[in-house]
């Protein structure tokens, strides 16, 4: 499904049919077009975008391009910006530099004479940052426009390089925005809105270039000729506003998905391509949480009834989806299930406020006055509680403190944070209704924060605590979007979409494809069995040891306690972390004479029995809580400690593998560093190592840095450390089109931190990485149902072997490996043995069509799963088999 194929195939438009756009607007010769950051972030994309260039003039249309800063690159602007305060920004420029000149590099351009002039000019504003040790928001600003302009003035030097007619225009000079009154001022500068009425003599002077229009999204100027920024995704929005004032044929959004699905496919990869949609519609998936589109872009193109098109610069060929006045649905229904994280809730209580006239437009106006924007609302007799989006980091401490303030002196005011909402998103909700209560069931055992049923009949939302978030989602989506068929809206499954990619890029690189025939021969005679493959762990161990900037590399035994992969993993010089008496001594048993020295011993909430063995065994010891240190002094008078650190925010692919933040049960956090060295103190011990895990399944190695920051800082407190033990976390690739871990990127981040902190050793402790990839669980099907539209297959065993999809709603990936050369059809949902509602392995799966006694492999399942098992309804636990 790539656009590298050697002949170029573009799905077709077709917007003569939109009849809601006016004569003149269909007839528009304009067609704006949006690439994001990772559209414009590699010279295979760049092809892509020439080819449709070319295409579009060839069809005598005349394009107007807007694209976003490379990808990555706001990101990492805004980390230069906050670390420009307290530290130096060298190393983070010269990689914003690095990945300039390497793009120019790939598309054959000189990129130090075309971009040094404007990494000098960045230079020095983060210089200047730095001098005066705060970013006022006119320089914050400026620095975060030069990533559109930088990139913008490759892609105009590559296209023309292409011998295609190219201008390159300021979007400054194009769009001018309108003033807004708030308290927060940083809000006109940081979040600004532009008129968008059709503009002749901006048509006439596009015109007059005869060229294609090439500039900026995300930037424009105010009246006193200052930079402002349209906001977070404000690119959409840019496009959206010069296809309103050219009046354009239409507007296309190309980016890295090929529209937008019913659910995110990252975390539902059965979501099903929305094929069309009203502009309400797509309006209120966007709000809601749908990150395809920034819903600011939707109104100008609504009110110049201009359709628009989303499109995947990586898959052409596929039509997407077109967002327009004209619909054929007219049929209440849900299309969309989405979740929208980092809300806050704002709970006001007071009997005094039940018939209270004015207390509303009080509470209100102090929302106003504060410059803080109401999403969701909810009210009773004696309460009102309001959502507010805090994704965007717009709501400052102080700004929040200030409004509480002035809430208080209404009512009394609970701050409830960390929320997310999902939303059912469709038409007509209100009538079905009904229909959907077998679905809501799904939140029967989840604490409901706040409901709130859109006035315009096309949303039902729940704020629900952020861990539930995911799961509720793949639990309703498989509930209430229809695999197949239903109305014409719903196009094919990402995993339909992309079927043929997994056959061709992922599966024949997995070791259980290679082996596929000597597995199939394990299965032969049994029903279920966990099955190993020894060279992978070694393989993934060795990538580890290989890292030049690691000290040590521990292995968390929880992951699996298997004794050969233990005794591999020990022959490769790999060590152990263990977090109770019993690991500790399995390993012992398991490896004779294993040198204790080899073990961290890291309890949690355990007794003083264990606290008292594991010093008189001589392991090292880490300490995560305060608690043994005002209760137990006397155990750990000259004794050498690690100390377990919250370093503040959690990171993972579940909230329950987050084990970091103010809901998580571990670490000491920051605000108790005082009395941890007070007690340290008095206790007589010395503190020579300390240790964060902020979770699991992280991607990002740039969390590393982010850990080993807060880890230094309290290191400094403590002149014995000598080591700083990251934890784990690194990720492991789960769905279709996850990324591997980038291990080399991580080594350089390693290296930046040994750089600046030489006196420390630098010890990381993975898990499933080491194990996750090298196990999968094989077992049978036993039946296969058809019910409605819902088809099960189902296995001979479920989750008293593998329960992390109940447990997480974790995906693995399924396969028929006896049909493993056969063209996935069919959508079926994976059930166990087990009698409970949950004993689900996977769902929504493509498949091929299933029988009885095929091998069902289940991809993934190295880690957490034998160790985790049971004989819940006394049914026997898979086997496990070292191949």
């Amino acid at each position: 499904m790539s656009s590298t194929n050697t002949e170029f195939v573009e799905a077709a438009f077709d917007d003569s049919g939109l009849l809601g756009a006016p004569r003149s607007a269909a007839e528009s010769p304009w067609v704006v077009m949006k690439f994001g950051g990772t559209s414009v972030s590699s010279a295979a994309n760049w092809k892509t975008i020439a080819e449709l260039l070319r295409r579009r003039l060839q069809q005598g249309l005349r394009p107007v391009v807007v694209h976003s800063a490379l990808k990555g690159v706001s990101n990492a602007l805004e980390e230069i910006l906050k670390s420009a305060v307290v530290d130096d920004a060298t190393d983070a420029l010269g990689k914003i530099r690095e990945q300039h000149y390497s793009l120019a590099d790939a598309l054959g351009l000189d990129g130090p004479t075309m971009l040094d002039e404007t990494l000098h000019e960045l230079e020095q504003l983060v210089a200047g940052v730095r001098l005066v040790r705060e970013v006022s928001v006119r320089v914050r600003v400026r620095i975060m426009a030069l990533g559109e302009l930088m990139a913008t003035r490759l892609g105009a030097a590559y296209l023309e390089s292409q011998s295609l007619p190219i201008q390159w225009i300021d979007a400054r000079d194009l769009l001018t925005c309108s003033s807004r009154g708030s308290r927060q001022t940083s809000g006109a500068y940081l979040s600004a809105s532009c008129d968008f009425a059709a503009d002749e003599n901006l048509q006439a002077t596009l015109l007059q270039a005869n060229k294609v229009i090439l500039t900026q999204g995300f930037i424009a100027r105010n009246k006193n000729g200052e930079t402002v920024l349209l906001g977070r995704g404000g690119s959409d929005t840019s496009a959206s506003y010069f296809a309103a004032k050219l009046h354009a044929r239409r507007l296309e959004i190309w980016t890295d998905v090929p529209g937008m699905f019913s659910a995110d496919p990252r975390v539902v990869p059965s979501a099903r391509l929305l094929v069309a949609l009203h502009y309400d519609e797509a309006q209120e998936l966007a709000s809601a949480g749908s990150t395809v589109l920034h819903p600011r872009c939707i109104t100008p193109v609504r009110e110049s009834k201009i359709p628009l098109f989303i499109r995947s610069t990586t898959a052409p060929q596929i039509a997407g989806t077109v967002i327009s006045s004209v619909t054929e649905e007219i049929e209440p229904q849900v299309k969309g299930i989405c979740i929208r994280n980092g809300l806050t809730l704002i709970s006001m209580d007071g009997v005094g406020m039940w018939h209270e006239v004015g207390f509303l437009a009080k509470a209100f106006a102090a929302f106003s006055e504060n410059g803080v924007s109401v999403d969701l609302v909810s009210t009773s007799e004696t309460n009102v509680t309001v959502s507010i989006d805090t994704s965007d980091g717009m709501l400052s401490d102080d700004v929040e403190e200030s409004l509480i303030n002035d809430l208080e002196k209404l009512c009394r005011v609970r701050v409830i944070s960390n929320c997310s909402a999902v939303s059912l998103v469709g038409r007509k909700i209100r009538t079905i209704i009904p229909r959907l209560a077998p679905a809501l069931e799904v939140f029967e055992e989840e604490r409901i924060h706040l409901m709130s049923q859109a006035a315009n009949d096309l949303n039902l939302s729940f704020v629900v605590d952020k861990q539930q978030g995911s799961r509720l989602v793949s639990k309703l989506h498989a509930i209430v979007i229809r695999k197949k068929g239903a109305s014409t809206v719903f196009g094919s499954s990402w995993e339909r979409l992309f079927a043929s990619d997994e056959a061709l890029l992922r599966k024949p690189d997995a070791w259980w494809m290679k082996k596929r025939e000597q597995l199939l021969e394990l299965a032969d005679g049994q029903l279920n069995a966990y099955v190993y493959d020894r060279d992978s762990v070694i393989s993934a161990a060795r990538s580890l040891l290989d890292l030049k900037n690691v000290n040590r590399i521990l292995y968390a035994v929880k992951a699996n306690f298997n004794a050969e992969l233990l005794r591999s993993l020990a022959e490769t010089g790999v060590d152990f972390e263990c977090v109770s008496p019993g690991e500790v001594e399995w390993l012992e048993q398991t490896i004779p004479g294993l040198d204790l020295g080899r073990i961290l011993f890291t309890p949690n909430f355990a007794p003083r029995d264990e606290y008292a063995w594991a010093l008189d065994k001589g392991l090292q010891l880490t300490l995560d809580n305060l608690y043994p240190l005002q209760a137990w002094p006397e155990l750990f008078n000259a004794r050498q400690l690690f100390i377990r650190v919250d370093p503040g925010q959690g990171r993972g692919h579940h909230e329950h593998v987050k084990t970091a933040g103010v809901h998580s049960k571990f670490g000491i956090p920051r605000f108790e560093i005082d009395e941890l060295a007070r007690l340290v103190d008095a206790a007589g011990a010395e503190v020579v190592g300390i240790h964060a895990h902020s979770g699991s399944g992280i991607l990002d190695p740039d969390n590393w840095r982010r850990v080993a920051g807060e880890l230094v800082l309290v290191a400094e407190r403590f002149p014995g450390v000598k080591t700083i033990d990251l934890g784990g976390g690194l990720g492991v690739p789960e769905k279709p089109g996850d990324k591997a871990f980038d291990l080399e990127r991580l080594d350089e981040t390693l290296a930046e931190i040994r750089d600046a902190y030489p006196q420390f050793d630098l010890w990381l402790e993975p898990g499933r990485y080491l194990v996750a990839r090298a196990g999968v669980l094989l077992t049978r099907c036993t039946q296969t149902k058809g019910k409605g539209e819902m088809r099960y297959v189902g296995v001979g065993t479920g989750m008293n072997s593998l329960i992390r999809p109940a447990l997480y709603g974790s995906y693995h990936e399924i396969v028929n490996l006896s049909r493993a050369e056969q063209t996935p059809s069919e959508t079926v949902t994976l059930v166990g043995p087990i009698c409970e509602t949950g004993d689900r392995l996977g769902s929504d799966r493509l498949l091929p069509p299933t029988k009885e006694g095929d091998v069902i492999l289940i991809a993934n399942a190295g880690a957490y799963g034998y160790v985790m098992s049971s004989q819940y309804n006394r049914r026997e636990v898979a086997d496990e088999i070292v191949i």
